[in-house]
This record gives structure tokens, C-alpha cells and sequence, in this order.
């Protein structure tokens, strides 16, 4: 693969907190890999709640101060947003032996973002993997955020066993959709709670039942379940207990400061498990995703498509909730087959 000449690139920025309308691209120098690194041309990435978190600063109660002295006062200072992105090694620094330039990859710079742009560098040695055949552009740019989340409090928190009654809270978002796969693939009996609109979506996934939220209230069911995932801040420990099995686990995926705070404390006297916090992101957690992906149990669920000029779009999309799996941007040069 030529680069092309000119030392710069397009990139989405986000000077500053606020609506889907702050977000302008412009023309910023393109990296160059240093030893060790692979420079990775962007064929798709996604817009993902962690996006829409930091671009709006919509954090959960009490995270406020923490979030911008963390990731600015005013605005981000790694404008660049975007944690994953799918693309094509567009060159290699020295010492590189894992990767060749052309290799179709996936990579995770997760915290560290910059996905949002043609260009991105990467160590080779960091959260980078072949792209499995199987998927296309579009599908393997949504591998990571909701996959890695489901993977570390489903199997690495919860140590969810088969036959485990599994309840997913949100299931047909990024993590939801997600971890519904995956629930299933550990031989779990997976409930999904969604919008009825949502209901043969969830199905198609694995679910063997599904309850619509704006119609009835699972924890006033009678059903008992081994864990209760909520992937979008749904419901409390006081609220859900009476739905936890003895011996049953809460995970909390998004919780504000006083829930992360009293998580490890809380349901000892009834036998339970509340487990909340931020989720690792290991390279070998995206290797078996592939893999699962190559042997047909795990697919990213794909809500939209827009082109990277359109990226402002796409951040609106993600703030009306209401967007089933992820929100996928495509940028110049990339195509709609593996």
C-alpha cells in the first residue's frame, strides 16, 4: 500500500462538551509508526456510548469532577474520539514482525481513543488481531466495545456456569447484544429485556425469553435468576434482589459513584454478589472473540451505516438510545466486503 503524499489526514475533533454538532472534521498531521508500531488505515470505527459519554460529558451521578479533571475541564484533550476501528496496515515500523503492510486487522485503542480518523498508529505487541474472514469492515469495526464488556463480568466477574438463569437489562444495545450471544455460548438460559419494538431482535440472537420493559416490571415477576446483567444503568441492588437466586450475581455496567462504592458490601447477607467497575480490555479477550466469530457464535449487531462525513449524524443516532447494537462509521477507501 502507497501513502499518499500529503502528511495529513482527516479526523473527527471535539474541542468541546456538547451536542452532536460540535463534532467537525478537520485536517490534523498523520502519525507515523514508530519502532514497533504498525500505522493502521481506518475502514470503519464506531460511535459507542463511551463516545457519547465524553462528547456530551453524560456521566453517572457523583463521576462529574472525576471525569473532567480526568479527560478535560472544558473539552476533551484527546479530541479524537473513537475506541475501535477495523482497517488495512498501511505501513510498519522498525523491529515489526507480527504484521505486513495490507493485513485487514481490528484494533482497540479503547481509553487512548483516536479511532475517529483515517490514520491511526498502534503497537504491534498492543490490542491489535488479524480480521477474522468471516466479518465484514462494518461488522469487525464493532468486535470490541460491547464484546470485551460482555467477556469480563460474564466470564472473568461472574464466572457465569451453564444451565445459570441469566437476566440481560438493555439487551439489545452494544453490550446487550453482546453479551446475550455470549451468555448463550456458555450455555446459559438467557431473558432479555428490551422495547417490545427490540423483541425479535433478541430472539434471533439466543434469548428464550424476552420481557418489554414499558409493559412489565421483572422484578414483580416471581422469576429468580443467577445474574442480572444491566448494561445501561437500569435498576439498583435494592430494586432487583428479590429477582436473585441464592448464591446470585448483580453485575452493574454502568453505575454512578455511591453504587461503586458500596458494590463490594453490598448483598452479603443474602448470599449475593455486586459486582461493578471498570472492565479490562486484553488483547487475548478480542483473540477469542474471533474465534467465536469464525465458528458462527458471536456476529456484532450493526444498527447503522454512515460515511465519515456524516459522523455528526452518527453521534445523534446514539443519543436518542435507541439504536439496536452499534453505530458503525465507514471512512474513504473502505468497502462493504471483507
Amino acid at each position: 500500500m502507497t501513502l499518499p503524499d500529503a502528511p495529513t489526514m482527516r479526523a473527527a475533533l471535539v474541542t468541546r462538551y456538547g451536542a452532536p454538532e460540535v463534532v467537525q472534521l478537520r485536517d490534523v498531521p498523520r502519525p507515523t509508526p514508530r519502532a514497533g508500531e504498525v500505522l493502521i488505515q481506518v475502514r470503519a470505527t464506531t460511535v459507542s456510548s463511551a463516545d457519547w459519554r465524553i462528547r456530551s460529558l453524560t456521566v453517572p451521578a457523583g463521576l462529574g469532577p472525576a471525569i473532567r479533571l480526568g479527560v478535560g475541564l472544558r473539552g476533551p484533550r484527546q479530541p479524537v474520539l473513537g475506541t475501535e476501528l477495523s482497517g488495512v496496515v498501511a505501513a510498519v515500523g522498525a523491529r515489526v514482525s507480527r504484521f505486513c503492510v495490507g493485513d485487514p486487522v481490528i484494533a482497540y485503542p479503547g481509553a487512548s481513543m483516536r479511532a475517529h480518523a483515517q490514520y491511526l498508529t498502534i503497537p504491534e505487541s498492543g490490542r491489535v488481531i488479524a480480521k477474522p474472514d468471516c466479518l465484514r469492515f462494518e461488522e469487525a469495526a464493532a468486535l470490541c466495545f460491547g464484546g470485551l464488556t460482555a467477556l469480563h463480568y460474564l466470564q472473568g466477574k461472574a464466572r457465569l456456569k451453564p444451565g445459570e438463569r441469566t437476566l440481560i437489562l438493555g439487551a439489545s444495545g452494544a453490550v446487550g447484544t453482546a453479551a446475550l450471544q455470549l451468555a448463550r455460548h456458555l450455555g446459559a438460559a438467557v431473558t432479555a429485556v428490551c422495547s417490545g419494538a427490540n423483541a425479535e431482535l433478541v430472539r434471533s440472537l439466543g434469548a428464550a425469553q424476552v420481557i418489554d420493559y414499558e409493559a412489565e416490571d421483572f422484578t414483580r415477576t416471581g422469576e429468580t435468576y443467577d445474574v442480572i446483567m444491566d448494561c445501561v444503568g437500569a435498576t439498583s441492588y435494592g430494586r432487583c434482589k428479590r429477582a436473585l437466586a441464592r448464591g446470585g450475581r448483580l453485575l452493574r455496567i454502568v453505575a454512578g459513584l455511591p453504587g461503586l462504592l458500596w458494590a463490594p458490601l453490598q448483598g452479603r447477607m443474602s448470599g449475593h454478589r455486586v459486582i461493578a467497575g471498570v472492565s479490562t480490555e486484553r488483547v487475548e479477550d478480542m483473540r477469542t472473540l474471533a474465534e467465536l466469530a469464525r465458528a458462527g457464535a458471536f456476529k456484532p449487531v450493526v444498527d447503522s451505516c454512515y460515511p465519515f462525513e456524516r459522523i455528526a449524524e452518527a453521534h445523534a443516532r446514539v443519543d436518542t438510545h435507541r439504536k439496536r447494537g452499534n453505530v458503525v462509521v465507514t471512512l474513504s477507501g473502505s468497502t462493504l466486503h471483507a
